[in-house]
C-alpha cells in the first residue's frame, strides 16, 4: 500500500506485521503458514469493515488524495486518439482546465475536465486546479464547437472551485461561470458530466449543466468545499471534517436528492487503487447513458436537461394549524390537540 491516509493505519500496521512475519519464517526457516494464513484472513476482513462504512469525511480525504487519478489520467483510460486543444482565443491558456476531441469507441466526443497537478510545481502551473476565467471559456469554446459538429461532450469535474484571486475577479471570473451555465442549459448535444473528485463551488457547476451527473463512489459534490464551510460557520477552517459530515456531500447523499443519475463504484481503497478497474466501470456507464441519450432529437434533450435541473431542490408548503381547521371545519384547539 502506498500514501495511507490516517484513517487506513490500522490496515497498514496489519499489513507490515504480515509482512515481517513472511520475512522472518524465510530468514529462521520457520513455517507460519497457519499464522500467516490467520493474519491474512483478518485483515481481508478488516479492508471489507472499513471500506464498506467510510464516512463523509474520510470520503473527503479519499477525493483528494494525491494519488487520485486526474482528469488526463481517466481520459488517457477511459478514451482513445485524444487530442489536447488550448487557448480561450481571449487571452491564455488556462492549465487547470483541459479538453479536446476523442474517440469512446467509435464515437467522436468532446471531453473536459478539470486538471489538477502530479507534483508542486505542476500544481503551481495549473493553479493546483483552480480555473481562472480563460479557463472557463475555453470549456465553453470547446463546447460550442462540439455543439456545431454535433458531438457529445462528456466533462470531468475535480476542483475545490474557481480561483479566488483578484486577478480572476478582474477578468470576470463570475460572468464566466454564469456564461457557461447558460449556455451548457441549451447545447442540443447529449451533455455527461461525471464528478471524479472533489467538485465544488461554482467551479465544479461551470462543467455540471448536462443531461446525465455521474459520481465516483468516493467523490464529493458541494456549493461550498467543507473547508470554506468550516471558517463561515465556526471561523474554524481545520473543522473541515466536521463540516463534510453535516454537509450532505457524498454520492450516496445526491443520489437521494435526484441531483445525480448513478454512482460509479470504485477499487477497493479507492480510485488510485486500480485505475484500470476504474477506467473499464467508468466507459461502460458513459457508453450506456450515451446510448440512451442518443435517441433524443436536440429540442428534447435540452428539455430533458431544463427537467432534470428544474426539480433540483422541490419542496412542499406545510399546512398552517389555521388553514387545516378551515378545511376540516374544525376548531384549531382540535387540531393543535392532535398535533
Amino acid at each position: 500500500m502506498a500514501g495511507e491516509l490516517p484513517f487506513e493505519k490500522p490496515l497498514l500496521e496489519l499489513r507490515m506485521k504480515i509482512d515481517e512475519l513472511k520475512r522472518f519464517g524465510q530468514e529462521k526457516g520457520i513455517d507460519f503458514t497457519d499464522e500467516i494464513s490467520r493474519l491474512e484472513l483478518r485483515y481481508q476482513q478488516l479492508k471489507q469493515e472499513l471500506y464498506s462504512e467510510l464516512t463523509a469525511a474520510q470520503k473527503m480525504h479519499l477525493a483528494r488524495h494525491h494519488q487520485r487519478p486526474t482528469s488526463l489520467d481517466i481520459i488517457h483510460a477511459v478514451f482513445t486518439d485524444f487530442i489536447e486543444l488550448h487557448g480561450d482565443r481571449l487571452y491564455a491558456d488556462d492549465l487547470a482546465i483541459v479538453g479536446g476531441l476523442a474517440k469512446l469507441g467509435d464515437i467522436p466526443v468532446t471531453v473536459i475536465g478539470h486538471q489538477r497537478g502530479k507534483d508542486t510545481k505542476d500544481n503551481i502551473a495549473r493553479f493546483f486546479g483552480h480555473p481562472h476565467p480563460e479557463g472557463f471559456r475555453k470549456a465553453l469554446r470547446l463546447m460550442q464547437q462540439a455543439n456545431k459538429f454535433k458531438r457529445p461532450i462528456v466533462t470531468l469535474i475535480d476542483t475545490k472551485g474557481a480561483y479566488p484571486g483578484n486577478a480572476a475577479e478582474e477578468r470576470g471570473q463570475s460572468e464566466a461561470i454564469a456564461r457557461n451555465l447558460r449556455e451548457m442549459a441549451t447545447f442540443g448535444v447529449p451533455i455527461i458530466c461525471i464528478v471524479i473528485g472533489e467538485g465544488g463551488s461554482g467551479g465544479a457547476l461551470a462543467l455540471g449543466v448536462g443531461n446525465r451527473v455521474l459520481m465516483l463512489e468516493n467523490a464529493i459534490y458541494s456549493a461550498i468545499s467543507p473547508n470554506g464551510a468550516a471558517s463561515i460557520l465556526w471561523k474554524d477552517a481545520s473543522k473541515a471534517d466536521q463540516a463534510a459530515e453535516t454537509m450532505k456531500i457524498t454520492a450516496k447523499d445526491l443520489l437521494g436528492f435526484e441531483i445525480i443519475e448513478e454512482i460509479v463504484p470504485e477499487p477497493e481503497g479507492g480510485a488510485h487503487r486500480d485505475l484500470a478497474q476504474l477506467a473499464e466501470v467508468l466507459r461502460e456507464a458513459v457508453q450506456r447513458h450515451l446510448s440512451e441519450l442518443s435517441v433524443m432529437t436536440s429540442e428534447q434533450l435540452v428539455e430533458d436537461r431544463y427537467q432534470k435541473f428544474r426539480k433540483i431542490g422541490a419542496f412542499t408548503e406545510a399546512v398552517s394549524i389555521q388553514e387545516q381547521a378551515a378545511d376540516d371545519s374544525v376548531s384549531v384547539e382540535s387540531v393543535r390537540a392532535q398535533v
